[in-house]
């Protein structure tokens, strides 16, 4: 039986990983250690308290302008430390090693929330203020067995088609011609390759990870019981919904031509460069593809030239991904003075320095009394539209996100067949709900 390096780490981290320097092999939860969200003061003064905040490499300046306004307001000092690649392979690796920041990015998600323990290791923040402000998508990450871990400083990344609106002029297509459904997003693809001569689709197989995209829109159809079932190892990835989904990505969108030559090969900065000179008319991905676009054009440039549109396996409907930069969790460290400084962090970044930080960013609000920052371009306000009605990807559903696009990644070379992809995912999340000790494995 095959396993991947990554989710063997993460096994043995989530296995190992020692109790907060407040704990010991008795002890229960964290508590809030006699501090009540309501009695902290966003910006009282901190003058001599030094903070640690984990990141990963590719947002290792994310939280900065919330850092250096809290900085500036209170004194105190937070230090940003960049844990390298992969983020959620290391973290636990340096968290079973005794080591602890004060604060860290950690995705929000019923998957990948659990690796670090967070009954043991993190502060409950059912009682900040700032819980009730969230929206309705936000307010339901971050949760574990009932009990708030994280706070929810961005939104979730959205799932989508981001499209070149010449290529897509260039095939007489209008906003009327976008799909309703996974089987129309196909024979758009036919439509505005037979056309233009672009390629339908970017797609990734370099990078592999955004390859799940196109199989996870089509699992949209699968009610929230069977993913209720899944968890409790009632159901199985290796359903014929979910076989079938598989086959279809593999038969009718690469083998039948509707992306690029070099799909096995393809990179994440690859497909930004091809959507941007229409060499490819469409590109399924999620934000990261918004930031990438926006870290290179600006707002006016990106208007002009691109748009997005949401689609699920039978509606027009996007679907919403947790990210490590949703979230932010704080441990429970056994130092009173730090942790209570943590949580004025945490009140001040969702409060009185919220509106300073989107804006900084230019990304939309997760609070509904918070205005989205003006200026951002079409296609993020396009996105933020689509979040009250989406759907959520099996990372915001399935108790363990197995890795779909190493196996797809496989595929692509003829290793796996669409069967053995699912087994193979199958396989991981029995061994990592084992490892965990979930109930039903």
């Amino acid at each position: 039986m095959r396993r991947t390096a990554t989710a063997l780490a993460l096994i043995g981290a989530a296995l190992t990983l020692p109790l907060s320097a407040c704990s010991d092999d008795t002890a229960g939860p964290a508590t809030h250690s006699g501090v009540n969200g309501q009695d902290i003061d966003p910006t009282a003064p901190l003058d001599g308290v030094e903070l640690t905040f984990w990141t990963a490499q590719n947002t290792a300046t994310a939280a900065d302008p919330v850092i250096e306004a809290f900085e500036a307001e209170t004194g105190a000092q937070i230090h940003t430390e960049a844990i390298p690649d992969l983020y959620e392979q290391n973290v636990p690796t340096r968290l079973a090693s005794g080591e602890r920041p004060d604060l860290m990015f950690w995705q929000p998600s019923i998957s990948t929330l659990p690796f670090i323990q967070p009954q043991r290791n993190l502060l409950p923040l059912d009682d900040e203020l700032w819980v009730d402000d969230l929206g309705p998508v936000e307010s339901s990450l971050g949760v574990i067995d009932g009990t708030r871990y994280a706070a929810i400083v961005t939104s979730p990344a959205m799932l989508g088609v981001y499209y070149n609106k010449q290529v897509f002029a260039e095939a007489g297509l209008t906003e009327a011609d976008f799909p309703r459904s996974y089987d129309e997003l196909l024979r758009l693809g036919h439509t505005v390759q037979e056309r233009t001569g672009a390629s339908a689709f970017y797609e990734v197989g370099g990078d592999q990870w955004p390859l799940q995209w196109q199989v996870q829109v089509q699992l949209t159809d699968l009610p929230d019981s069977w993913w209720e079932r899944l968890n409790r190892n009632e159901e199985s990835w290796t359903d014929p919904a979910v076989v079938r989904a598989i086959e279809k990505y593999n038969e009718e969108l690469l083998g039948a031509g509707l992306a690029q030559d070099s799909y096995r090969t393809g990179t994440f900065t690859g497909q930004a460069e091809a959507l941007w000179e229409g060499s490819a008319a469409m590109a399924l991905n999620v934000t990261s593809l918004q930031t990438q676009l926006q870290a290179q054009h600006s707002t006016e440039e990106i208007d002009e030239r691109i748009g997005w549109f949401p689609v699920a396996n039978s509606d027009a409907r996007g679907l919403y991904s947790p990210d490590q930069t949703n979230g932010v969790v704080a441990f429970a460290t056994g130092d009173g003075e730090r942790e209570t400084a943590a949580r004025q962090f945490l009140a001040y970044w969702l409060g009185p320095g919220y509106r300073d930080y989107i804006e900084a960013r230019s990304i939309p609000s997760v609070r509904p009394d918070v205005p989205s920052p003006e200026g951002m371009p079409e296609t993020a306000a396009a996105q933020l539209r689509a979040l009250p009605g989406a759907h959520g990807v099996f990372q915001a559903k399935a108790i363990v996100a197995p890795e779909l696009h190493i196996a797809l990644a496989e595929m692509l070379y003829g290793e796996r067949s669409p069967r053995e992809v699912a087994q193979f995912v199958e396989n991981q999340f029995d061994d990592i709900a084992r490892a965990q000790a979930a109930e039903g494995f």
